[in-house]
Formats: C-alpha cells, structure tokens, sequence
C-alpha cells in the first residue's frame, strides 16, 4: 500500500504568532533544554546555570550544582576558592538530604498501598472452612485510628441500610399474613438492632453492598 503521510517536515525557526501553540512550544522546549542540560552535567560534571523567561514573564532556573554558586563564579571570576568549595558541598550534602527524604517518602507510600489492599480485600475473606466473612466481621483490634473511624461509621450506615430494608420487607409480608400490629424496629443501643414481627423472615435481610 502506498504511504499517504507526508512524514516528518523540517519546521521553520521563526517565532510562532498563535499564543497558545507559542505557550505549548516553549513549554516543551524548555523541559527538552533541562534535560540535555542535566545530562551533560552527568555525562561530562560541568557545572551549568540557565536562566529562562517564559512569554508570560516567569522565570525558570537549572543549576548544577546550583544556579547561585554557577552565577557568583561567573560575576566574581573565582575558579573555585575554598569558601566556594565548601559552599558547594554543603549544597550536595542538602541535595542527598532530600533525595533520602524522598526515598523514604516513597517507601512509606508503597507501605501504605499494601496497607489499603489489604483492607480492601479483607471486605470479603474465604476462610478454612470455606464460608465467607464478611468486612463487618474484621478483627477490630488490629485497626488503626482511622480504619475504626472508618469502620464504625460504616456500621452506622450498615445499620441504617437494614432498618430501611427490614420495613421494606415486612410491609410486603404484612400482605400475606394475618393482620397484626404494625411492625416495629428498634435499635437497640449503638451496637445492635431489635425486629419484632412474626413474618419476618431474616435469611433475606442481607441484600446490600459489602463494602466500606
């Protein structure tokens, strides 16, 4: 089949007029200049400071080691004085500073990915014997702060979820049975709910999501 694509055009250096595509161009150039300006620093340990003025008049800087200690060479001509050399080391140091810092801010966010699968897959559990175990049956004591914040008004939800569904069901067996009193649901303190009916049938109340 006969190629249709013009392929790749040489593009002609001249400032672009549309706005939009001159914000767009600049900001991709900029981050390819950093990135082979980086690499050079790596590749060959010059030390570099650019300086860009964006056409919305804001300032983007890189420096290796700094943007300061690069300047104050240039403007004084000192080739590396000892108070230099120590300011630039203390910039490494910092430098290694953060990216340890960094590091371990990763690691914790990992941990804390794991933690929250964890907890969302003990929402539905299969144990030994094969019967199922729902969220609300989670071992309480190993939660922290906030998964028992979480947990507790969960519950709370879970709770309200069973009146709505309990009266939903008893005003639809109340037409098959003898009449009655009307049925009546209370909770019972925070931890559990009465249902008084005789009609009620409680293997169909559990029709609800069961997850947090």
């Amino acid at each position: 089949m006969k190629k249709t694509t013009q392929g790749r055009k040489k593009i002609e250096i001249k400032k672009i007029e549309n706005l939009s595509n001159r914000q767009v161009t600049f900001s991709k150039r900029r981050n390819g200049l950093f990135k082979k300006a980086s690499e050079l620093c790596i590749l060959s340990g010059a030390e570099i400071a650019i300086i860009v003025h964006s056409p919305g008049k804001r300032v983007y800087t890189f420096g290796h080691p700094t943007v300061d200690v690069v300047v104050d060479r240039f403007l004084g001509g000192d080739e590396g004085g000892g108070g230099e050399a120590r300011g630039v080391h203390a910039q490494l140091g910092n430098a290694r500073d953060f990216n340890r810092q960094f590091a371990d801010a990763c690691k914790e966010l990992e941990a804390e990915k794991k933690r929250r699968e964890v907890i969302e897959n003990e929402a539905k559990i299969v144990g030994g014997s094969g019967v199922e175990r729902w969220w609300w049956g989670a071992a309480v004591e190993e939660m922290g702060l906030d998964e028992l914040e979480e947990y507790g008004a969960a519950m709370e939800e879970l709770m309200k979820n069973v009146m709505m569904r309990a009266n939903d069901l008893m005003l639809l067996k109340s037409s098959n049975c003898l009449p009655a009193p009307a049925p009546e649901i209370e909770a019972a303190g925070d931890e559990s709910v009465l249902i008084q009916n005789n009609c009620f049938d409680f293997e169909n109340l559990i029709d609800f999501p069961n997850q947090l």
